[in-house]
């Protein structure tokens, strides 16, 4: 990645790579966690964002990562994050970063996903995206970007690959409901998925002692013609997931972890992998490379990830890839930034850059501002220490309600990740009424 000049961060999680750009429900709710880009920030870049940067979480992340607050620049632009054909949205966004770096010029513009809108601002801005050497060479990627972060095209490219995938089908909506009773005939679950979804969206489970199952729950995606994949749903005992990058010089692994989901949906991520799945690591990380040689060899550069799952069984299962910096991506760049603060602070070796880290969420007792949410974690002594280099970390700002907040724990191993995730949960319980 070119770290000299000014770089525009761009928060476009409000984009049609993962989901129909009419989902505007579900895009909201991922657009909410665009503050959790300011832990990319260098002194002198710019941050656009679909939502509002709290200036105390602001102040709150500059202050751990030693950028100076003054030094960086937010731009909250809600109607600048379109990957259809309209050009208004670039023009706004492409005037309002020219307007704030005030004649200096952009090197570059790091989105969370590659699509048209990332391209067509670094062209407005005359920049490349990061890590491409052009725009003109981010846009060849796009075909094979947008391919890999669809269901279908994850399994038909897998399936080449040499993966190991649960038995299932692709089709057109018309055709879910037969192809469910031919699964059902073979597999007691199956799980139906929207081709283009993220976080859990979309998912349905069906049982074979359910009533029979005509196909009027799907979730209104794709329009008639749009692809749906049905598959057996896997016993799970672990969901997992590897993080690689990759470019010209192939892929390169940057760590694995253990997803957190309740029925499907993405819950949180505890990093590295536990001994208990240390197993399929060297699976997983093959299978990363494979994929990470494909991309590359069609154009791709930057953050891809897949996640799989370990059966009751102990096999191992792939289940998508998702080709953009995913919701573990930025948080494992803030703790490897945070624990090499801390490392430097205390002129501890190389070795202690490598923390284990969690994250999650946890639900407070009562709406708090952000000031208040910090505040209990230092009064409970959980808060992130730098000088440690462990503990809680806010990392997304206040949640819109006040009340659900996403936080990482830090620390050296799994069992300090535990305890900082108790202390968190006991500290932040409701309190009890005092019997009289």
């Amino acid at each position: 990645m070119d770290t000299s000049g000014l770089q525009v961060l761009y928060a476009n999680l409000v984009s049609d790579l993962a989901v129909d750009l009419e989902q505007r429900e579900v895009l909201g709710a991922w657009a909410e966690q665009a503050p959790r880009e300011v832990w990319l920030l260098r002194p002198g870049d710019i941050l656009v964002t679909p939502v509002p940067v709290g200036e105390a979480f602001l102040e709150y992340a500059c202050a751990l990562t030693g950028v100076p607050r003054r030094s960086v620049t937010v731009i909250t632009l809600p109607g600048g994050f379109v990957s259809a054909d309209g050009r208004a949205p670039l023009r706004a966004a492409v005037d309002a970063v020219r307007g704030a770096s005030a004649g200096r010029p952009v090197a570059a513009v790091l989105p969370t996903a590659l699509d048209t809108a990332a391209v067509g601002l670094a062209r407005g801005l005359g920049a490349t995206v990061t890590p491409y050497t052009s725009a003109e060479a981010a846009e060849a990627a796009l075909d094979v970007t947008r391919l890999l972060n669809t269901k279908a095209g994850f399994r038909r490219t897998a399936r080449a690959l040499g993966m190991r995938l649960p038995d299932g089908r692709v089709c057109r909506r018309a055709e879910v409901a037969g192809v469910v009773k031919e699964l059902l005939g073979s597999h007691e679950r199956v799980v139906v998925k929207p081709d283009r979804s993220a976080g859990g969206h979309g998912l349905l489970f069906l049982s074979s002692a359910d009533a029979p199952w005509a196909g009027d729950e799907l979730a209104p995606v794709g329009g008639t013609e749009g692809l749906w994949v049905v598959e057996e749903e896997i016993d799970v005992a672990r969901s997992v997931s590897v993080q690689l990058e990759t470019g010209p010089e192939g892929p390169r692994t940057l760590f694995t972890g253990e997803m957190r989901t309740v029925e499907g949906c993405f819950t949180g991520y505890l990093s590295p992998l536990p001994a208990a799945a240390a197993e399929c690591a060297p699976t997983l990380e093959s299978w990363g490379r494979a994929l990470g040689g494909f991309l590359a060899e069609h154009g791709y550069a930057g953050p891809f990830s897949i996640d799989a799952m370990v059966s009751a069984d102990g096999g191992l299962h792939a289940g998508e890839s998702n080709v953009r910096r995913t919701a573990t991506t930025t948080p494992q760049a803030m703790v490897t930034r945070l624990a090499a603060r801390a490392a430097v602070a205390t002129g501890a070796t190389s070795g202690a850059v490598d923390p284990t880290w969690a994250t999650g969420r946890l639900r407070a007792p009562e709406p708090y501002s952000f000031e208040e949410a910090v505040d209990r974690l230092r009064t409970g002594r959980i808060a992130f220490d730098p000088a440690r280099g462990e503990g809680i970390v806010l990392y997304a700002g206040t949640p819109t309600d006040g009340l659900t907040w996403r936080y990482a724990a830090i620390a050296v191993d799994r069992d300090g990740v535990a305890r900082y995730e108790e202390q968190l949960r006991s500290s932040w319980a409701p309190e009890r009424p005092t019997a009289r």
